[in-house]
């Protein structure tokens, strides 16, 4: 049988759009619930006739604001997967939530449809911040989300941005001992990034945000590291922290290169060779489920080198690295066609890579340096 299969959910709805936010996130009055659960369920059908004979080992609700979903949608989505492939004994049912209440609300609804583990967006505990960020909850509510979701999950994990303008060494060290004091197996710590095309470009461009240099933010980064390490979550991603058998099934998917589904608006998926994406906008995502059947809006066969040079960008990012006699048999490639000997030799030599067998891999020292290793070690062309 072929390996197990992830399963990528989209829900595009939000309250309101964060600042920093360019993800397919969309705010609407008002949505026709009935007509969403089916639209979702026909795309599901539509993956599964395409991908038989495999079994699903994580679903992810991503958004947009999932926890905004009735958990009778969620609900129906997990059914209608498992009645189509088939769910791993052990599957990590994931999904995105706000700390807003009205969400936590719906915790044990969501329990009870099946989810296992949930990603809290909580990227700060500070009044003034979570204003900044655009946030529509408060810090209180944020202590209050990941106690209830320990109550009612398994798995819980939650987001932090740090890097932020005029943010301290012992501020951020204050707030990372703080939430790492909860508990949770898993945190995603991300330094703040400016994303074109959202609010915080507008005004980074007119010199109204200002972020950390390079040199204070590769000290924060260095800081989060050692204490996150030493409260047993160490790195196993570049921004993502797990304690041993806690980290994201799902996303070790994406990063090992294997094969998913993504189904909803502006859903991305990987599927025998085949790069998938949806019809982002939600009215023409509903559109096209009527009209075809399903919401794809293109489909591209990925030549074999595009196929290796993706799986080395996503395995490099993994502090377990990358496989490479996994990336020659998903890319039917020998591994002189996508990486570049002399140049990881080089690397290696001045403690940036290291190589153990068939797996290459960014050390602690290089990992600052990602970018620039990706494009001396992998070969694009």
């Amino acid at each position: 049988m072929a390996e197990p299969l992830a399963l990528y959910v989209h829900w595009p709805f939000c309250v309101s759009k964060c600042p920093y936010c360019d993800f397919n996130s969309h705010v609407r009055e008002s949505v026709d619930q009935a007509a969403w659960r089916a639209a979702l369920l026909a795309d599901l059908r539509h993956e599964a006739a395409l991908l038989p004979d495999r079994l699903i080992s994580s679903i992810f609700f991503g958004g947009g604001t999932p926890s905004l979903m009735p958990p009778a949608t969620v609900a129906a989505v997990i059914a209608a997967a498992d009645a189509a492939w088939g769910l791993a004994d052990d599957c990590e049912i994931t999904l995105e939530a706000n700390p807003n209440s009205v969400e936590v609300a719906n915790f044990a609804d969501l329990a009870a449809a099946g989810v296992n583990r949930v990603s809290i967006g909580v990227q700060s505990f500070d009044p003034q911040v979570l204003e900044f960020l655009g946030r529509a909850h408060s810090g209180d509510e944020a202590r209050c989300a990941i106690a209830a979701a320990q109550d009612h999950f398994a798995r819980v994990s939650f987001d932090l941005i740090y890097a932020r303008p005029g943010q301290s060494l012992a501020a951020w060290e204050s707030e990372l001992g703080a939430a790492l004091a909860f508990g949770t197996g898993h945190l995603s710590l991300y330094q703040l990034t400016i994303e074109p095309g959202t609010r915080f470009a507008t005004l980074a461009a007119k010199g109204d945000l200002v972020i950390p240099d390079g040199d204070a933010a590769a000290d924060l980064f260095d800081a989060t590291q050692a204490i996150a390490r030493a409260a047993g979550l160490p790195r196993y991603e570049v921004s993502n922290h797990a304690a041993p058998g806690e980290e994201s099934r799902h996303n070790l998917t994406y990063w090992r290169y294997g094969d998913y589904a993504g189904i909803g608006p502006g859903a991305h998926g990987r599927r025998l060779a085949r790069a998938t994406e949806r019809h982002k906008k939600p009215e023409n995502f509903i559109a096209a489920v009527e009209r075809n059947g399903h919401g794809l809006k293109v489909e591209t066969d990925l030549p074999p080198h595009e196929r290796a040079t993706e799986a080395m960008l996503m395995g490099l990012r993994l502090t377990e690295g990358i496989d490479l006699a996994r990336a020659e048999a998903r890319s039917g490639l020998a591994r002189e066609a996508f990486v570049d000997a002399d140049a990881a030799a080089r690397l290696a030599g001045q403690g940036l890579l290291g190589q153990d067998g068939d797996r290459l891999a960014v050390t602690d020292a290089g990992i600052l340096l990602l970018d620039s290793i990706l494009s001396e070690v992998v070969k694009t062309h």
